[in-house]
């Protein structure tokens, strides 16, 4: 534990490039997984067209699936004899990135659905009365709902912070370049070196500790 902290506190540039390769890897991810999830999510969370429950069925599953299931799909998708293998993302950032965003992807979408499945249904029958379009009652619906849209971002972020079955199996676990904190836990601790996996671990607790507590945060506003 000693050596641990001297590790981080003595700004170990390998150890501390491991951080924010995670964290670059977690922001992008989260990002490209909004620009499809949130939109899902509205489309989820209002009306009660035909299918939706079997879709939001669909959604709820793949938040279940262990991330191995999701890095084997993306994996067979990426992969050289796959269809998206000329892109050559394997063993790459960007294959990390993109199997991440598939991982967080339902996750927007459900949290996104569920907060908005709670908005009280006259807040869109008097946005309908007063004349505004489907574009106006659109903002107006993302401007009630924001603090839903937030907590989606911190959950999806959290999630593919702390995963590593996607990143082992798409990124390979190459040092300097596809090597997250979980995956150089799971190494570190293999090979019996514990330092460096005691100290990725207590930068894990600390953003997980940061999530739940901004989830928490942003609970009362969303009742």
């Amino acid at each position: 534990m000693k050596e641990a902290f001297v590790l981080l506190a003595g700004g170990d540039p390998e150890t501390w490039g491991i951080v924010g390769r995670s964290l670059r890897f977690s922001f992008f991810s989260t990002v490209f997984a909004l620009v499809p999830g949130i939109p899902a999510g509205l489309a989820l969370g209002q009306g009660l067209w035909k299918g939706r429950r079997t879709l939001v069925a669909v959604v709820n599953a793949f938040m279940a699936l262990p991330t191995v299931v999701i890095g084997l799909f993306v994996y067979s998708l990426i992969s050289r004899s796959g269809p998206l293998g000329f892109l050559g993302l394997m063993y790459s950032p960007a294959g990390v990135i993109f199997g991440q965003a598939f991982l967080a992807f339902p996750i927007v979408a459900s949290v996104t659905q569920g907060g908005l499945a709670k908005l009280d249904p006259r807040f869109r029958e008097t946005l309908v009365t007063l004349g505004a379009g489907p574009w106006r009652r659109l903002f107006a619906t993302l401007i009630e709902a924001r603090a839903v849209l937030v907590a989606a971002i911190v959950t999806a972020f959290g999630r593919v912070t702390g995963e590593v079955g996607v990143s082992m199996m798409l990124g390979g676990n190459i040092r300097f370049s596809t090597r997250t904190m979980t995956t150089a836990i799971a190494l570190d601790a293999g090979k019996g070196e514990f330092e460096r996996a005691v100290s990725l671990g207590l930068v894990l607790l600390v953003i997980a500790l940061g999530v739940n507590l901004a989830l928490h945060a942003l609970a009362p506003r969303e009742n």
